[in-house]
């Protein structure tokens, strides 16, 4: 069942839970994360990022995609992680992406808020939803042009108000691609992000780098989305590479495939259960 984070995130971030957001880096992957839902009865996000734009061009994700998403028997966005040129976005939303993160992190404030509304228009028309993001959340590793900013409550405020976006990525001490959960989570920022945007679902990337009693606190309040990629990398080159050396005669992908994607459809439901969008 395909859907947009409208009609996921506001129910989350009014209640006890939130939704996940997994990165997809193949349809292997895609196929095990759609299984892990169905077997919960729970919504998920699947989501490409710019490196799997890259490389596999943004109709043929969008056809992936979106097709998993259409087949499932649970409420499933198709949504277009980091994304700086509005041509590629709203390339994604003709071709069938049902949701966009237009990034304007790096830009300044009002150029922020005008190129993201811009968008905005745009996608609403389309019934398409839109994340932005304010403040800039660190990579740890692979993107090191991104700056690390924590989110100012005011420009929160304003961004949220001003740009329409569905959706408002923050800043508050997370960070992406990190290999272990150290992040150290800024709960006074949180608090005065909440109290001057109060009404609009928050957003958490860099899931993999925080403490699981950090997502049971976080997904309580406003936070209605968490973007997960690097555990679930993990899992999969982890477990390919030691089923690979337990084997070395065999050499059919499927037949190794097969095998590591119940590992990855472990990984998800770990995820899924951790936030509770079970039974949803």
């Amino acid at each position: 069942m395909l859907v947009n984070l409208n009609e996921l995130l506001p129910a989350a971030a009014n209640g006890q839970y939130a939704i996940p957001c997994f990165n997809v880096f193949g349809f292997e992957e895609g196929k095990a994360i759609v299984s892990a839902a169905e077997s919960l009865s729970a919504p998920v996000i699947l989501a490409a990022n710019k490196d799997m734009v890259e490389f596999m061009g943004v109709k043929a994700v969008a056809n992936m995609l979106v097709n998993l998403a259409e087949l499932s028997k649970v409420p499933i966005c198709v949504h277009l992680d980091h994304t700086y040129e509005e041509e590629t976005i709203f390339k994604a939303m003709h071709c069938g992406f049902t949701s966009v993160m237009f990034d304007g992190s790096q830009c300044a404030l009002e150029d922020n808020i005008r190129r993201t509304k811009n968008v905005v228009d745009v996608a609403h028309a389309l019934e398409v939803s839109v994340e932005g993001e304010i403040g800039s959340v660190a990579y740890h590793e692979g993107r090191d042009h991104i700056q690390s900013v924590k989110t100012d409550p005011i420009e929160a405020k304003r961004f949220a108000e001003e740009s329409g976006v569905d959706a408002m990525a923050i800043a508050i001490g997370n960070v992406h691609r990190l290999n272990f959960p150290n992040s150290v989570i800024d709960y006074a920022l949180l608090n005065d992000i909440t109290r001057e945007a109060p009404n609009i679902p928050l957003v958490i990337h860099g899931t993999t780098g925080i403490r699981e009693e950090d997502i049971t606190r976080l997904k309580a309040g406003r936070i209605s989305k968490f973007n997960v990629g690097t555990s679930l990398r993990q899992v999969m080159g982890h477990n390919l590479r030691r089923l690979m050396n337990e084997e070395p005669d065999k050499f059919d992908k499927l037949y190794f495939m097969t095998k590591a994607m119940s590992y990855v459809e472990a990984e998800a439901k770990r995820i899924i259960g951790l936030m509770s969008a079970a039974s949803y």
